[in-house]
């Protein structure tokens, strides 16, 4: 019986591990362990830390902890926040997979939702790839692309990315675990597609907004950046900052 680790956090973490255990039997594995992060999104991961708890699946909030315990077949891993050392991939005997909800290698790190609305991009898309030391930058095992809606703001395309996120997992995760897989170099792709890594600090620099700019760039930047439970978008005005308000 092959064993994974599942790396998990927030509602689509949930979502993932569901589908995950919904296959064990056909794909002849267990889970064994989930790894989550209370510090951060506290209430969903202890919805995945209550689905673990209910299937006799290990828990372990801190990710040293795997260190310590037998190699895992698989590690799984879907938006978990800590980050990963090469001691750490390297517990799992065949395969460490990630689900990026970007497409790769044009958007690698975190906010890609907005910095693509700036750019001005007309497709998107979420990857599952292999993990390797650094951010997002392992093979590509596989992508869903689409379009992106016209004049959508980020949690318009934040929810239809979360959609297509999930059908990509349920979709290959089992023939991931059952090796009928195959690796496509980033490096292979960065030429034609271009490559960013954004990070976590680099969001504050969308949202202040020059009045100066032209209207297009200008509305890029507000639908960029408003997302409900997040500073919104603003100009300076003597000193202080004018958010706006939609």
């Amino acid at each position: 019986m092959k064993r994974v680790a599942f790396l998990g956090a927030k509602k689509i973490g949930l979502e993932c591990l569901t589908l995950l255990d919904a296959k064990k039997e056909e794909g002849q594995f267990s889970i064994d362990a989930l790894f989550t992060d209370l510090t951060r999104n506290r209430e969903a991961n202890l919805k995945l830390i209550e689905f673990a708890r209910a299937r006799n699946i290990g828990i372990y909030e801190d990710i040293g902890s795997i260190l310590s315990l037998p190699e895992f077949d698989y590690i799984i891993s879907i938006q978990y926040s800590q980050i990963l050392k090469r001691e750490h991939i390297r517990r799992a005997r065949k395969l460490a997979v990630n689900l990026h909800m970007a497409p790769l290698p044009e958007y690698r790190g975190c906010n890609q939702f907005s910095f693509a609305i700036v750019d001005g991009k007309r497709e998107f898309g979420t990857t599952l790839h292999k993990m390797e030391e650094g951010i997002d930058n392992g093979d590509i095992i596989a992508e869903s692309r689409f379009p992106i809606p016209e004049n959508c703001f980020v949690q318009d395309l934040y929810e239809v990315t979360y959609q297509r996120s999930v059908e990509l997992f349920d979709s290959h995760i089992l023939k991931i675990l059952t090796d009928r897989y195959t690796l496509t170099p980033q490096e292979s792709l960065i030429a034609e597609r271009g490559t960013k890594t954004i990070y976590r600090k680099d969001i504050g620099k969308l949202k202040e907004i020059d009045l100066g700019w032209d209207k297009d760039k200008i509305e890029r930047h507000i639908r960029a950046c408003s997302m409900p439970g997040f500073e919104p978008p603003y100009f300076m005005m003597n000193d202080r900052k004018v958010h706006f308000s939609l």
